[in-house]
């Protein structure tokens, strides 16, 4: 088979979501919009020597994710998430976006190619935000959920994060054959991801620069 009769054959572009896309962070404001005002506060007071901890890279990312998404989301019924991952969607990450990161990405669908989201975000309210703005596929942190589809925080398959960010872009290319390659982040945790693509963009000081 020749590279032109070979599936899968336009560049592709994976983008970071929070910080890149966005402004900042969206999984706290997620948290925020699922338990309420009140409640995420005093939430907020429990976790914040976790969050304290990790800051100052005394925890490594994954564990302190787990903690707070079980202090914040356990007992919680899968569908309830992705039902108020919709509503988030729609009333408050239009709110977040970034406008150079979104001109970015319009960029590349206007030029025909696949354009794909990489978050250690959650599956809950990317997968619906990633569909109305039309991107092909999410790669991303999901939660663990048992038989009845109750959730308890934890993470099913790993944090998409660093290395494991990495892990699933080449676990997702395995098999195409793709022209070029597009990736844009925000954090050292991104750079693994931008670094093995041909083209990789950092964010930094008001705008995207090439690595």
């Amino acid at each position: 088979m020749s590279h032109q009769d070979a599936p899968n054959v336009r560049p592709v572009a994976f983008f970071d979501f929070d910080g890149t896309l966005t402004t900042g962070d969206t999984l706290m404001p997620f948290l925020k919009f699922v338990v309420g005002t009140p409640t995420y506060y005093a939430k907020l007071a429990l976790v914040s020597p976790v969050l304290a901890a990790y800051f100052a890279k005394l925890l490594r990312n994954d564990i302190a994710k787990q903690i707070v998404l079980k202090q914040y989301l356990a007992g919680y019924h899968i569908d309830d998430l992705f039902e108020r991952g919709q509503r988030f969607s729609d009333e408050v990450i239009p709110s977040m976006l970034r406008p150079e990161g979104m001109e970015r990405l319009r960029w590349h669908q206007e030029q025909g190619h696949e354009c794909v989201l990489v978050s250690a975000s959650m599956d809950v309210y990317l997968n619906a935000w990633a569909k109305r703005e039309g991107l092909s596929e999410v790669i991303c942190t999901a939660l663990e959920k048992d038989d009845s589809g109750h959730v308890s925080g934890s993470i099913r398959g790993g944090n998409c994060y660093g290395k494991e960010k990495h892990r699933r872009v080449l676990q997702w290319q395995s098999g195409k054959y793709l022209t070029d390659t597009y990736a844009y982040g925000d954090t050292s945790g991104d750079v693994p991801m931008l670094t093995a693509a041909k083209n990789g963009y950092l964010w930094k000081k008001d705008k995207f620069h090439s690595i």
